[in-house]
C-alpha cells in the first residue's frame, strides 16, 4: 500500500465521523502543503525574514 494512502486512512480516523467531503479534501490539501513546505526546508529553499519583508514592501507599496 502506498504511503499516501496510509496517511489518508490515518487522517480519516482522526477527523469527526460527520466530516463532509469538503472537510476531508481540505485536510488532505493542508497535509500536502505542509509536506511540500517541509521538503522545501530540507532542500534549503527558504527566505530570510529580511528578504520576506523586502518583497512584501513592494507588494504593499512601502
Amino acid at each position: 500500500m502506498s504511503i499516501a494512502k496510509e496517511e489518508v486512512r490515518k487522517m480519516l480516523d482522526q477527523i469527526p465521523d460527520d466530516a463532509s467531503f469538503e472537510d476531508i479534501q481540505y485536510h488532505i490539501y493542508v497535509q500536502e502543503k505542509i509536506e511540500h513546505g517541509l521538503k522545501d526546508i530540507e532542500k534549503g529553499r527558504v527566505l530570510s525574514q529580511e528578504e520576506v519583508e523586502r518583497r512584501m514592501s513592494k507588494w504593499l507599496g512601502r
